[in-house]
């Protein structure tokens, strides 16, 4: 009889994605995914994008590619990096990966043994922390405030754990608790890494999607002494079923980032790395990130009025300056998972908030709502439903 392994005999499938499946039924309102608006897709574009590779040279799409991505794109992007975000020295590499997740499974795999601990923001994104899992890694939560990791608790985390091996990051509108990290607060964390010799794993797929507020300097901007691996994506203002995404990784890494690129998948699909950089070449990608913005502007704004108004009283929440989801809180005493389920019997999915805590199975009374995918009329009708629920109980 074959068992599974230690690392993956106890994980347990994501809460979001089992939730998901929910989603297809005819009539549900889904707060509960993570996708872009689709009328932020440039279909038309990557279609004759698309058509132009195929038709002029198709073989250069479909042969292997190189492990560390398609040189082009490579070079397009930390240009781009440097020119819209000022991060990146010439003692950085970008590595093309097969989404923003792998990432975190290539800094697991050349950063961690079994057993070893790494310290994450609580509540965290639940694909990355079943990614650590899947390593068999020790997960440290460190709370979010209203402007991102406490950093008295970090201190203390990292004073209990001097081998930790890497501190977790979403810093800009964190999924899922919508904060963004304050400028003083990344300044700390840098400071407690380089202080610890901890690399810090910088997530940023949202940071593209500002909508209210002033940009603040990534944290990779502070690194001086090769200890970010800073990591961003496609998904979130081109496409994600693309899988396209990179990370910006200091010289002294990228040979063994390589290796696991390797061992993982070998290289990203050459074709979705050449659509990404004709539409670099073709198109003006920071006007279309704008024109989303003005997409996901309305959308967020919608659904927090709509908040105010159905729920005002029962349920509250910070209001994020940008990305794809709110944090919704509670009553104390409510039964989140009672109440997750009263809402899909009201054709109405969200994810609770337990599915990105380090220990699944704790107390929380949050839950995460998406205001990107549904239609304007659907965020009215299902918060509205939200209100009429939580009013039962």
């Amino acid at each position: 009889m074959y068992t599974l392994s230690d690392n993956f005999s106890a994980m347990k499938p994501s809460q979001t994605r089992e939730i998901l499946k929910v989603t297809s039924q005819p009539g549900m309102i889904a707060f509960a995914g993570g996708s872009p608006a689709i009328e932020a897709f440039p279909c038309d574009e990557v279609t004759k994008i698309s058509n132009e590779i195929l038709t002029e040279n198709p073989v250069s799409a479909l042969v292997y590619g190189v492990s560390e991505g398609y040189q082009p794109l490579r070079d397009t992007v930390k240009k781009w990096l440097k020119e819209r975000e000022g991060v990146g020295t010439d003692d950085d590499s970008v590595i093309i990966t097969s989404g923003g997740t792998q990432v975190m499974d290539l800094s697991a795999r050349i950063l961690c043994t079994k057993g070893d601990t790494v310290i994450c923001e609580e509540p965290s994104f639940v694909g990355s922390l079943n990614c650590f899992r899947s390593h068999g890694l020790n997960i440290v939560g460190v709370k979010i405030d209203d402007d991102g990791m406490n950093i008295d608790e970090l201190k203390k985390a990292v004073k209990a754990h001097p081998d930790a091996k890497f501190i977790y990051t979403i810093p800009n509108f964190q999924n899922p608790g919508g904060t963004t990290l304050s400028l003083e607060k990344r300044r700390a964390m840098y400071e407690i890494a380089r202080d610890n010799g901890i690399v810090i794993v910088e997530d940023n797929p949202y940071g593209n999607l500002r909508v209210a507020g002033e940009d603040i300097p990534s944290i990779k901007t502070m690194d001086e002494d090769g200890i970010v691996i800073y990591a961003g994506s496609f998904s979130k203002i081109l496409a994600p079923g693309i899988r396209v995404a990179y990370a910006l990784v200091p010289d002294k890494m990228v040979g063994a980032f390589t290796i696991a690129k390797q061992v993982s998948d070998v290289h990203t699909g050459v074709l979705n790395q050449m659509i990404v950089q004709r539409w670099f070449e073709e198109y003006d990608v920071n006007a279309h990130i704008e024109n989303i913005k003005k997409i996901y502007r309305k959308k967020l704004n919608l659904m927090c009025d709509c908040l105010d108004k159905y729920c005002g009283g029962y349920i509250s929440y910070v209001r994020p300056e940008g990305g794809l989801f709110i944090w919704a809180k509670l009553p104390d005493g409510v039964d989140t998972n009672d109440y997750v389920k009263r809402l899909i019997e009201r054709k109405v999915a969200v994810v609770p908030g337990s599915a990105f805590m380090i220990d699944s199975n704790a107390d929380c009374g949050y839950i995460r709502l998406n205001f990107s995918t549904p239609s304007d009329e659907n965020i009215i009708k299902g918060v509205e439903i939200m209100g009429e629920v939580i009013k039962e109980f």
